[in-house]
């Protein structure tokens, strides 16, 4: 059998794009399923959408995702340059579209804007739109017509030379066999005036060249894979199996967009998201694997990934999902780790001399992001200003009345109380829970909420006495009584 080799192909524009990150990871899971090679090719003959610095994301992100390539500008395998501006200073595109001319199987187009924007030539496309195609007019040029172009350095491209007639069928692996009219594909441009190929062109040339079995891309380019097929047969060349991704939507269904704020890699880790996670989701966009298993590394998503089992219909980008995802993460991770990058979020928020990493245990199991540590901890560094309906909890049968009466009874007891240890504390009021003949909640309740003002906390009331320290428990204990006293009037 021929060695799997699959590509990431990527233009150098900006950020990666999930949707770019997701065909990445595709390529790289068909690659590494079957033991074969997994290169990166950049795709910069666009010069008009080269962006500067955007070569360097792209590396950093597959580094960090994991994705490591076989091949590529910086690890040559002998099918270089891996960069099309360096593959189009050697000629390579150019010979081979002359190839194509010397075979009648493309030709010079001399025509000027002004021609071919008075083109009204337009046939009905399978979809029922109209489609815009050249007239082949240039087709019909005599050899002296186009010596004579040439010698003027009169601006051309060149075009593929495509039949009008007859159907051209072409197999994706989860579209199956589909067909289109020749009479659609149009003669398209396959050097551009500026000398440069279109991408088209460049990425039939360099897939063959580079050895690619396997085609992995967007569905966006369905419609471009018969003009693919006539370059590979016209060359004489295998064609190699095509895997189109569906389309990834937002949650109104609708394509996602760099307005959504969370469509590329680096956006979602600016919001705290785990890169193991954000791999993981974005591997189910569009895939799941036999056992319906969500939570899987990307050695276990090597394992088990099998691009028949992609699915045709767009896939949902699901935020709660990912999130959800991100915690189940969080949850799992080595706790040194999760301190290393959940430290300069609770920083942000603390300020006072405390225990940041007894703060950092409390929020572990209790975020999906590592921006909510704000709202979990925030009390810490600065009791909210609050309303004592607070106090009122049914189950627990607090009332105001009762949680002004357990304040009064366990202030002397905070102040008597020499070791403010979690376990000590909590000695210390289950006996007053006991002696008062009342369940843990009644007691509880009130003193977590004069300690923070918030209805939900990271940790029960006498962990947040631990890590508040005496001084502070007994001033916020102090202040929860006033507050009760006010409101009795």
């Amino acid at each position: 059998m021929t060695k799997i080799r699959t590509r990431f192909a990527p233009s150098p524009t900006g950020r990666m794009h999930v949707g770019n990150l997701r065909t990445a990871l595709y390529a790289y899971l068909i690659a590494k399923h079957e033991g074969g090679d997994f290169l990166l090719r950049i795709e910069d003959t666009d010069q008009e959408r080269y962006v500067e610095g955007a070569v360097d994301i792209i590396y950093r992100t597959l580094e960090k995702t994991g994705l490591i390539h076989d091949e590529g500008p910086d690890k040559d395998g002998g099918v270089g340059p891996y960069v099309q501006s360096e593959r189009q200073a050697e000629g390579i595109y150019l010979k081979y579209a002359k190839q194509l001319i010397d075979e009648k199987k493309a030709y010079y187009c001399f025509c000027d804007k002004e021609r071919l924007m008075s083109l009204t030539h337009e046939i009905e496309g399978s979809d029922g739109k109209k489609i815009a195609v050249y007239d082949k007019h240039c087709l019909t040029l005599s050899d002296e017509e186009i010596e004579r172009n040439l010698k003027e350095g009169k601006p051309y491209v060149i075009r593929q030379n495509n039949p009008n007639e007859g159907t051209t069928t072409f197999h994706d692996e989860i579209y199956g066999d589909i067909t289109v009219d020749n009479a659609e594909l149009d003669d398209m441009i396959l050097i551009k005036s500026d000398g440069y190929p279109t991408y088209n062109f460049a990425n039939v040339i360099d897939d063959h060249l580079m050895g690619i079995t396997h085609v992995v891309r967007g569905n966006e380019y369905l419609s471009s894979s018969p003009k693919y097929n006539r370059l590979y047969e016209a060359f004489g060349w295998e064609v190699p199996v095509y895997v189109h991704c569906p389309l990834i939507t937002d949650e109104n269904h609708t394509k996602l967009s760099k307005r959504s704020g969370h469509s590329s890699y680096e956006d979602l880790i600016e919001q705290g998201f785990l890169t193991e996670a954000v791999v993981n989701f974005v591997a189910l966009l569009g895939w799941s694997p036999d056992d319906n298993k969500e939570i899987m590394s990307l050695e276990e998503l090597i394992s088990k990934f099998d691009y028949r089992h992609m699915s045709k219909s767009p896939a949902v980008f699901d935020y709660t999902k990912l999130k959800w995802m991100n915690g189940e993460y969080i949850k799992a991770m080595d706790f040194d780790r999760f301190f290393e990058m959940a430290e300069p979020y609770i920083k942000k928020v603390i300020t006072r001399d405390i225990d940041l990493k007894r703060i950092a245990a409390m929020v572990k199991t209790r975020i999906e992001i590592f921006p909510d540590i704000d709202e979990h901890i925030d009390f810490f560094e600065k009791l909210p200003d609050y309303d004592t309906s607070m106090y009122v909890h049914k189950k627990m049968k607090t009332t105001e009345e009762s949680s002004l009466e357990v304040l009064e009874d366990v202030l002397p007891l905070i102040e008597a109380q020499e070791d403010f240890s979690n376990d000590a504390l909590y000695a210390m009021l289950s006996k007053y829970v006991e002696d008062k003949g009342v369940k843990n909640g009644y007691v509880m309740w009130p003193v977590r909420t004069a300690l923070s003002g918030k209805q939900m906390t990271p940790g029960g009331a006498t962990e947040l006495m631990e890590v508040l320290g005496k001084e502070e428990s007994l001033l916020r204990i102090k202040d929860g009584i006033a507050r009760l006293k006010a409101c009795a009037g």
